[in-house]
């Protein structure tokens, strides 16, 4: 005799658990969830492997900039050095390409100074001031000579650190209190720059804090006073430039002279380090290309940058445009591999640096291979360079990926959650049918008994 119907007898709702439906979501996440997972994946790859492709054009365009034309400083070919003797002068120059080579000899026989004067002794700088209190009551200084301009200040209901903050209200004077002595305090007055132009002549209406007095000016202004190589100066300022843009400080009498060379070291050490940012760049993207794995999803892109940076090292140049990287000893192996002979480059840099540097920087009418790279290398990241649309399209892609795969979590979220809410209903349905036949089956069996 039959045990159950459809088995239903046989506890089937069992089978309608909730571990079935996560199975069931797992087998059908790794279709629809998976695949999205994975391009995520492989978009991180591709942004590690974008930001050193970055790297290395920036370490190119790091080198080629010291061979612009355009460079705010010095290049590689207007660098110098300077040897000084003597310890009447410093030396300093912030770009140095306008340098000339030779030597400057500086004789300083007068430091330029301020004008230093200094009141009377007095003991606290907070009280105030005795005797100038009137209307009227001042002192006057005047810069310069009888037809500078004269400044007032009243010394009416001030402390002494009072009238010296107001003193210090004129950018061509400073004051200040000084402490001189355990007890004692006196004020300090001084023009804000050296030379005679800026002297200082100081009268004191109805007040007296000894600052006219001849023996309370303890520093005379006075200019600087030197021999640069046969040229005199009678000037303001410690300070002057020769040379267009070398300065000279003078710092104490005598004698000093800067020697200045050129320094031709740097172009051939910028030359080779040219070389290897090039081939990293090079191999790099090479490798990619030719990668079964590589992450790269826009290759062409990449080979784009990497032929016009070949274009461009591998043009003419110089005004004739008869200059060529292979005159001066570059060459390329069977994979693209850019050397330079060191003997060849080094008999340039010694017998032709005007070749070399028309090759290398150029002029305004024909720029060079630095000039014209280091242009083209930093456009690649401006608002419209080929690196920067490249991002662009990058984080366009993943924000659809992640919108696209939260969408396909959230139809499978939705149908196994509809699936679960079916299968409680079938669990009930089938307890319900279970039970009903568990009575049909006793009394079956007790009307086989009776009979």
């Amino acid at each position: 005799m039959a045990t159950g119907i459809l088995g239903l007898g046989s506890s089937g709702s069992n089978g309608l658990s909730q571990e079935l439906i996560d199975k069931l979501k797992t087998a059908e996440g790794k279709s629809k969830i998976d695949p999205y997972t994975k391009k995520l994946e492989s978009w991180d790859k591709e942004l590690e492997k974008i930001q050193d492709v970055e790297s290395k054009i920036k370490d190119l365009l790091t080198t080629m900039s010291n061979f612009d034309l355009y460079k705010s400083t010095a290049n590689a070919f207007e660098q110098v050095t300077a040897s000084t003797t003597g310890t009447s002068a410093v030396f300093n120059a912030l770009d140095v390409s306008g340098l000339s080579a030779g030597t400057n000899s500086v004789t300083v026989t007068q430091l330029a100074q301020r004008d230093v004067y200094q009141s009377n002794g007095f003991g606290d700088k907070t009280v105030q001031i005795a005797n100038g209190n009137d209307s009227g009551d001042k002192i006057s200084i005047r810069i310069g000579g009888e037809s500078e301009t004269t400044f007032e200040f009243s010394t009416v209901g001030k402390t002494y650190q009072q009238l010296a903050e107001e003193i210090n209200k004129n950018s061509q004077i400073t004051a200040s209190v000084e402490q001189v002595g355990d007890s004692s305090f006196k004020l300090v007055v001084k023009s804000k720059d050296s030379g005679t132009s800026n002297a200082l002549t100081i009268t004191q209406t109805g007040v007296d804090l000894g600052l006219s007095e001849s023996s309370n000016k303890v520093l005379s202004a006075q200019n600087m006073k030197s021999t640069v190589d046969g040229i005199e100066y009678d000037v303001s300022s410690n300070t002057i430039t020769i040379q267009g843009n070398l300065t000279m400080t003078a710092v104490s009498l005598g004698t000093s002279t800067i020697s200045i060379q050129e320094d031709k070291s740097g172009i051939t050490t910028g030359i080779n380090d040219f070389v290897d940012k090039y081939n990293a760049l090079s191999s790099l993207i090479d490798q990619e290309q030719f990668s079964e794995d590589s992450p790269i999803s826009d290759i062409g892109s990449l080979k784009l940058v990497m032929g016009n940076i070949k274009n461009a090292l591998f043009a003419n140049y110089g005004v004739d445009e008869d200059k060529n990287v292979f005159n001066y000893g570059f060459s390329l192996d069977q994979y693209g591999k850019l050397s330079v002979d060191s003997t060849i480059l080094g008999k340039a840099v010694s017998d032709d640096i005007d070749g070399l540097k028309s090759l290398f920087v150029g002029v305004a009418e024909k720029p060079g291979i630095g000039t014209y790279l280091k242009e083209y290398l930093d456009d690649l990241d401006g608002f419209d360079g080929l690196m920067t649309k490249y991002g662009e399209t990058m984080a366009n892609n993943k924000t659809k990926l992640e919108a696209d795969k939260t969408k396909a979590q959230e139809l499978l979220d939705s149908k196994y959650s509809l699936m679960s809410q079916q299968f409680a209903s079938y669990t009930a349905m089938i307890t319900q049918m279970e039970a009903a036949f568990g009575g049909l089956k006793m009394m079956i069996e007790q009307s086989a008994a009776g009979n």
